[in-house]
């Protein structure tokens, strides 16, 4: 079969919501996971996402009924080289992590580049080989992958487009995404990436840890931020096709692919709650202070990975969208800070309200655990001295990877990205003000 992105309204999987889809009519079983004889001949078959004894609003897995076992959609792998894609723990001598550092955009190479070729970690943290921690990666890919697999045994990936638009072809359907939206590959799943308007570039959180899930929304209560309803699963869609291809399969950082004679796209029907979805960040509905004062950056996390220490993730996704600002007696950007958590942003569009100058869509900046950021000189003063009407912050979207562990660069980051050499001179031109005189009342 071909088709395009077919999309069911649903919510994010998970939270003990089943999904069912079928591509051809009756064949999913109903009223049992695994009949003796399923419809039309298909196996049947468990992914599991989790642990079978994980506590049942937390147990993910989904039943697939497909054309041959998973068994068949691999043969004796062998290891291969995929030079620019690291896996924690991943700590280059030589390489100093602890700074304040910015990138331009990276640009696209002159060689063609898929997904898997076209991969560049820019930090690692914590270790893939006890599942803690995560990896930031800068995608740039411009072919497709033809009769082609990947498949990640590490971790999920979450996928954020900042340039042209890519189509994930995957055992549970198929899913398409463009700049606003992002995307959560799970793990353990097979799929195929294919541009849809090139070249492509964006981001990728890949983690390791516990799964995406979304914030506690606390005294907020049931709305805003992100609602389950917007994240869209794929609908059933499969492939029944015999031709040569390969799968890589990504296992504890390293890299083996094999050779078999079908597309191991075959699942017909399925029901559960594993699966990848989507999200479109412009569903977002940021909350903020309407009187004064400056909460922190948390009140805007999209999705949190959970560690073992409650209120610490593993990883938050943060977004910072377009939104009224309106506090009073306020200084209004992200103020002057030191954090426990390590943050790696990049820039999706238009302009990040505490640093308008050089940090450009497409580029990234790393502040890590306990390093001082802040606005820059001209941000501060603009902030300490406007006249604090509304304002809208209009096209806008930067995000965040922030995660508890020290996030360490990778030698491309280091030598080979555009980092600015200059970047922390943003801050020296701020100037000693204090003069020991009371402010008047």
């Amino acid at each position: 079969m071909t088709g395009s992105q077919a999309i069911a309204a649903g919510y994010m999987p998970g939270f003990g919501n089943d999904f069912e889809t079928e591509a051809l009519p009756g064949a999913l079983p109903q009223g049992q996971n695994s009949p003796q004889k399923c419809p039309y001949g298909l196996y049947a078959e468990q992914l599991s996402g989790t642990a079978f004894t994980a506590p049942r609003g937390h147990n993910e897995r989904s039943w697939c009924y497909r054309i041959r076992p998973s068994v068949r959609h691999v043969a004796r792998f062998e290891p291969i080289d995929v030079p620019h894609w690291k896996s924690a723990p991943n700590v280059v001598p030589g390489v100093a992590s602890l700074g304040q550092y910015r990138w331009d955009p990276v640009p696209h190479a002159a060689q063609p580049l898929d997904w898997i070729s076209g991969m560049h970690t820019a930090t690692t943290a914590g270790d893939v080989n006890v599942q803690t921690g995560m990896a930031a990666h800068v995608y740039l890919v411009t072919q497709s992958m033809v009769d082609a697999y990947f498949c990640s045994a590490d971790g999920e990936l979450l996928v954020v487009p900042q340039e042209g638009a890519l189509r994930f072809v995957t055992e549970l359907g198929v899913i398409e995404i463009a700049p606003g939206e992002i995307a959560i590959l799970p793990r353990g799943l097979v799929y195929r990436v294919e541009v849809i308007d090139g070249p492509c570039r964006g981001f990728v959180c890949e983690n390791y840890g516990q799964k995406f899930d979304l914030p506690d929304r606390g005294p907020i209560g049931a709305n805003c931020l992100a609602n389950p309803r917007d994240f869209k699963t794929p609908v059933a869609w499969f492939e029944d096709r015999d031709t040569p291809s390969t799968v890589t399969m990504k296992w504890c950082g390293g890299f083996h692919r094999c050779a078999i004679d079908h597309s191991p796209l075959d699942v017909v029907a399925w029901h559960g709650n594993y699966a990848p979805c989507k999200y479109d960040l412009r569903t977002y509905s940021p909350v903020g202070a309407i009187l004064f004062d400056h909460p922190d950056p948390s009140i805007f996390t999209v999705l949190t990975a959970p560690s073992g220490v409650p209120g610490t993730a593993n990883i938050d996704f943060v977004l910072f969208r377009e939104r009224w600002m309106v506090a009073e007696h306020s200084f209004r950007p992200p103020w002057y800070h030191k954090n426990v958590m390590s943050e790696l942003m990049g820039n999706i569009y238009g302009e990040y309200d505490a640093k308008p100058d050089g940090f450009a869509p497409g580029g990234m900046s790393l502040h890590n655990c306990m390093l001082p950021h802040g606005p820059d000189r001209a941000a501060f003063e603009k902030a300490s001295n406007a006249d604090l009407k509304p304002e809208k912050l209009d096209r806008t979207m930067s995000f965040m990877f922030e995660t508890r562990f020290p996030q360490h660069l990778t030698r491309w980051a280091a030598q080979e990205a555009p980092i600015q050499s200059d970047y922390a001179d943003c801050w020296t031109g701020l100037e000693r003000k204090f003069d020991g005189t009371p402010d008047p009342k």
